[in-house]
């Protein structure tokens, strides 16, 4: 099977913004009397949206009832919506490995659970303008992963099947949104989620470097 697409979840995947999500949460948290959280700690609260990503930074403050929920959601996007790129790289190998996708001809998108204005800005804060064919972020008609419609949607934007794709992720919601879109599914070990937990999703492949996605797909040409 010769592959058409590379489709990448972006948080822990294309960039570390670890430190960006961990301040901007903790600037929110602050302004009830909350928190700080480590970096450790957001590694296991990121990956399902901004909504649940408050709920769980809240319990781990210990508003078990939730409390500041619903006041805390506008706070937090009113401060990632100016420091979202806070910190933000790309990790090694990544953009190295983007350059040699392009030459070899292969379509490049991102889905993400990151509002779809921050998706963009942190695309293109770290990769420029035009770097991906489609970057799709949450939106009124995209549900968050592990739906498939983002990665779907992508794929068809891009003139490939499902099947033509290889989708890239380090969590657990990836591991089951490549599935669910019937795509070759890629876990990453360099991102914020560890082996066990990608493993038990049986993603085809398991990777810690992104120059491995190279042999993937020379083995498939």
């Amino acid at each position: 099977m010769k592959y058409k697409c590379l489709i990448f979840d972006l948080d822990g995947t294309l960039v570390n913004s670890i430190h960006a999500l961990t301040y901007c949460t903790n600037q929110a948290l602050a302004r009830f009397g909350l928190g700080p959280l480590t970096e450790e700690q957001m590694k296991t609260i990121v990956g399902d949206g901004y909504r649940m990503q408050m709920r769980r930074s809240l319990l781990a403050c210990g508003d078990r009832e939730l409390t500041h929920y619903e006041a805390i959601l506008p706070v937090y996007m009113e401060i990632f919506g100016r420091d979202c790129n806070y910190k933000m790289h790309a990790y090694d190998g990544i953009s190295e490995l983007l350059k040699e996708a392009r030459k070899k001809g292969l379509k490049l998108a991102v889905v993400s659970n990151k509002p779809y204005a921050q998706a963009v800005a942190t695309v293109e804060h770290v990769f420029g303008k035009g770097c991906f064919d489609q970057v799709i972020g949450e939106r009124e008609g995209i549900p968050k992963k592990p739906d498939p419609t983002g990665a779907l949607t992508a794929a068809a934007a891009m003139g490939a099947k499902p099947s033509e794709c290889l989708y890239f992720g380090d969590t657990n919601t990836d591991m089951q949104t490549g599935k669910n879109a019937k795509m070759t599914t890629v876990g990453v070990l360099w991102g914020f989620r560890g082996r066990e937990e990608l493993a038990a999703f049986h993603p085809e492949y398991l990777i810690e470097k992104p120059e491995e996605i190279l042999r993937v797909l020379e083995e498939a040409d």
